[in-house]
């Protein structure tokens, strides 16, 4: 799939990564997913975010993880 919504401008946002040469970053668009559980509330209040805006916010984000197992803590424990 190609990206082509995720954009990179230095002189905008510090160079971080976009949706669409928007003042809204790939990292805000992930917050505004914890946030914003319903995306229909999302995307009443930040109209100008599309679909396709947050899927591919979301590859770029995953291609930054490494297939490795980090150990969490002990699985036996039960935190109630």
């Amino acid at each position: 799939m190609r990206l082509d919504r995720v954009t990179f401008n230095p002189k905008q946002m510090n160079g971080q990564p976009c949706i669409r040469n928007l003042r809204l970053t790939v990292k805000r668009v992930i917050e505004l997913l914890a946030t914003y559980p319903d995306r229909t509330e999302l995307f009443q209040e930040f109209p100008e975010l599309q679909e396709e805006d947050i899927q591919q916010a979301l590859i770029f984000a995953s291609s930054y993880f490494e297939d490795r197992v980090i150990e969490l803590g002990n699985e036996d424990k039960v935190i109630a």
